[in-house]
């Protein structure tokens, strides 16, 4: 599909038009009858709003007609008495229809909140329905998709989606499509009473001031495109110059600071102007289109009444029933505007919902139950880019209740060994089994059940630190919260925070040093009791007395376990039963810490360099 910025209008048009059917399940769900209910009773409200709407001008005609046929009953009375008589006894005439006439409009009113009221339900639960969807398709994407975008643009994606779906439901469904209805009753109503012309001009009117508003407001969008624009580098240029105080500061660039943001204001200055003045061009034009319409349509009733054939009623009615359809009008550019950037973001979103999956289960996938944890990577090869391989014919196996640890230099593919064992990614060739059974052919939910995983990226929810070792197990009770981190040497600082472990972390974690959220991402892991458990270069940020101590944790919780090590601290994982040495994507040694020192190869060089207090490996 052609890009917003390339694709011809007609084209374009078919997009949008498109996505606001994408809409239309959402308003009538399968298996929700009472939403449906409430979809067919809010039509129904709508058309009695719009049917008394319509009424309201012909009881005023009537009233008007009875109020002139007392006026002149009582200019050709003969006498004072028969005056009052004749007066008493039309007078109860315009009295009721003045009061139907109140009454009308309550009731148009009334039946318009009623709709509201009852399709409040019906709107949210779709706008709900669609950001849910899209929120469950954001987690089932790839890696490889969250990496390439940015969460805050999906973020914000999302949420101009859904309100782009309440200001079309708002607008176009119960304010454009049911004036247009109006437009048809009305001009009907004036070829039934009157003639053929009244509905013409008054069609005429209508659809030209629509015609104008729409190709002005086209013509007006480069204006406040332009606005956004400047104000967006505007608001750019202040937030970065205000993130950045101290180094203004540091450099006395105030001024200079003052004179970036008042160029870029000036910028949104000059094109407000311009969008101002031609927001005026819009209101003269509307107004000279309805003054027009307004002045035929009196002429022609104003000839209508002195001929004989139209009352004075008649001549009030006409140009009511203009004015009524001009003023839900009135705001035709600005809806018309909001409606096309609404429908913008509903496509953008839906767009979304379209990416496919691109590690998905297969049908029958097996649910792995209760593993014993026999890993192993046959002939695996892999690359996040077809032309730049990461693993190259990796070969391992990790038996249960063993531990195996994996060194290279950065870039080596150590931490894709860990993505491709969450199943992440599928292997571009050979096989990843546990228990015998290729991942691939198990479900995703399952496999990742049987792993916890203490990554070197420790990121965090902003909630308290109870939740965050809670999201390991979120049905753990607060014991085994509070074992799994003493587990983890994190229960003593977590008790001497002045809200214990109802303290917040903040965002990603903030509030907490590197070490902390390491240990809180080991409570996690802990609680989570796994078959396989992963530790990603799990104590890299913690000091040497602190990392003892945990060492010693991750082997009393690894006991039985099968246990993958990724590390860069080589004295961490002497005492794995394997160490596999990666380089370049391929396994260039293996074995355990002393026959890989006694082989005096790259494993040994490492060591060396690290004892010798050179960690750059």
């Amino acid at each position: 599909m052609m890009s917003s910025n390339t694709s011809p209008p007609k084209a374009k048009r078919t997009v949008q038009f498109k996505t606001l059917l994408t809409v239309v399940p959402y308003l009538w769900p399968e298996g929700r009858t009472a939403i449906k209910l409430r979809v067919i009773a809010a039509m129904g409200a709508l058309a009695l709003a719009k049917v008394a709407n319509v009424w309201v001008p012909l009881i005023y005609r009537d009233a008007v007609d009875a109020l002139d046929k007392l006026s002149k009953s009582l200019d050709t009375s003969t006498s004072g008495a028969a005056a009052i008589a004749a007066g008493a006894g039309v007078a109860t005439i315009p009295v009721a229809l003045l009061l139907g006439y109140g009454l009308m409009r309550l009731m148009a009113v009334l039946f318009q909140e009623l709709r509201e009221a009852l399709f409040a339900r019906v709107a949210q639960n779709a706008i709900r329905t669609v950001a849910l969807k899209t929120f469950k398709h954001l987690h089932g994407l790839s890696l490889r998709f969250h990496l390439e975008r940015q969460t805050g643009g999906l973020s914000r994606v999302i949420e101009r989606g859904t309100k782009g779906i309440e200001f079309v439901l708002s607008f176009m469904l119960f304010n454009i499509i049911p004036t247009l209805l109006e437009i048809g009753m009305v001009c009907g109503i004036l070829w039934g009473l009157f003639d053929i012309s009244y509905a013409i001009v008054t069609f005429v009117t209508i659809v030209g001031y629509i015609a104008y508003t729409l190709l002005v407001t086209e013509w007006r969008l480069k204006y406040r495109r332009q606005m956004n624009e400047s104000d967006t580098v505007a608001n750019t240029k202040a937030i970065d110059s205000l993130l950045n105080y101290e180094t203004v500061k540091y450099f006395g660039n105030e001024g200079h600071e003052a004179q970036r943001y008042d160029h870029a204001l000036q910028r949104y200055e000059n094109a407000a102007v311009r969008s101002i003045t031609s927001l005026s061009a819009v209101n003269v034009g509307q107004g000279a289109i309805i003054a027009i319409g307004l002045v035929v349509l009196m002429l022609m009733a104003a000839n209508g009444v002195a001929a004989g054939k139209l009352t004075l009623g008649d001549f009030v009615l006409v140009n009511t029933y203009l004015i009524q359809l001009y003023l839900p009008l009135n705001f035709l550019g600005f809806v018309y505007r909001q409606i096309r950037q609404s429908l913008t973001d509903m496509e953008d979103m839906f767009q979304l919902m379209g990416v496919p999956f691109e590690v998905v289960d297969k049908a029958g996938a097996v649910t792995i139950q209760n593993p014993e944890g026999l890993l192993r990577f046959q002939s695996v090869d892999f690359g996040y880019d077809p032309r730049r391989p990461i693993l190259k014919s990796v070969d391992f196996t990790v038996e249960p209740g063993k531990s195996l640890a994996i060194v290279g230099p950065s870039g080596a593919g150590k931490s894709t060994i860990s993505r491709l064992l969450f199943r992440f990614y599928d292997p571009s060739a050979g096989s990843v089994t546990l228990d015998g059974i290729d991942l691939r052919d198990a479900t995703q939910q399952s496999v990742r059940a049987a792993i916890g995983i203490v990554p070197q990226d420790t990121v965090l929810f902003n909630d308290t630190v109870e939740y965050n070792i809670a999201y390991g197990r979120p049905s753990a009770s607060v014991e085994e919260v509070r074992e799994a981190a003493k587990l983890a040497r994190i229960h003593d600082l977590i008790e001497s925070l002045p809200d214990g472990y109802n303290s917040m972390v903040g965002e990603r974690g903030l509030k907490l040093s590197g070490g902390e959220k390491q240990r809180v991402a080991i409570a996690r892991a802990i609680l989570k009791s796994p078959q396989i458990m992963l530790f990603d270069e799990a104590t890299s940020a913690l000091d040497t007395a602190t990392e003892r101590e945990i060492q010693k944790s991750l082997k009393e919780v690894s006991q039985g376990r099968t246990t993958l090590v990724i590390a860069h601290r080589l004295s961490t994982v002497v005492d794995a039963d394997e160490i596999l040495v990666l380089d370049a994507g391929r396994v260039v040694e293996r074995g355990t810490h002393t026959k890989l020192l006694a082989a005096n190869g790259v494993y040994a060089a490492m060591w060396q360099r690290q004892q010798e207090g050179n960690d750059d490996i």
